[in-house]
């Protein structure tokens, strides 16, 4: 998701300052996509710029709301899935693949100290998600068990992925590495998505 999508959901419901989309936006969102006031106003220029978005005529400070090109935008992200077909970066994917072809890197090591801070914000979540209500009270508890539901389960599913790392490094590290039965990078490369 972008800001702009964020911002134009945020003004579907009513004129907005910049500060309260700010504030609306890390409630919303429990806080996990902090915005600076900065990023916000250059987002609310463009949106304005593209006719999205409009300010309200006398209102100070500056309140914006959404046009009907603005509506209609919004309306096509509502009904467009988010495509998975390019990955995103993920800087632990990265940083283990690099690691695997590197010369005198200890990949286990990296694992283990990943997998303790991973079940370390693992933990901080699972308290969070204990403090909220048994009932969803409001919208805005909704919207921040959803998120906190998300980061649950990706923290999860990292550790379970760390696992995997760990299974196939040791499986590595048994075979022997001659010339003939060493994998290509395009091997490697391949075997990863096994």
């Amino acid at each position: 998701m972008s800001v702009r999508q964020g911002m134009l959901a945020l003004l579907a419901s009513e004129p907005m300052h910049a500060y309260q989309l700010r504030q609306q936006f890390e409630q919303r969102t429990g806080g996990t996509w902090p915005l600076n006031m900065g990023q916000v106003s250059t987002t609310l220029d463009r949106l304005v710029r593209d006719g999205l978005v409009e300010q309200v005529p006398s209102s100070d400070p500056a309140a914006y709301r959404l046009t009907a090109d603005g509506r209609a935008e919004l309306a096509h992200w509502w009904s467009t899935p988010v495509v998975r077909s390019a990955p995103q970066r993920d800087e632990l994917s990265i940083k283990l693949a690099l690691a695997v072809t590197a010369p005198g890197v200890d990949v286990r090591e990296i694992v283990q100290a990943q997998r303790t801070e991973t079940m370390r914000a693992l933990t901080d979540l699972t308290r969070l998600k204990a403090d909220l209500p048994a009932q969803v009270e409001s919208a805005d508890d909704l919207a921040w068990s959803l998120v906190l539901d998300n980061l649950v389960f990706s923290a999860e599913a990292e550790v379970r992925w760390l696992d995997h790392v760990e299974v196939r490094v040791a499986r590595a590290a048994l075979r022997p590495a001659t010339p003939s039965s060493a994998p290509s990078p395009v091997d490697t490369r391949a075997d990863v998505t096994r």
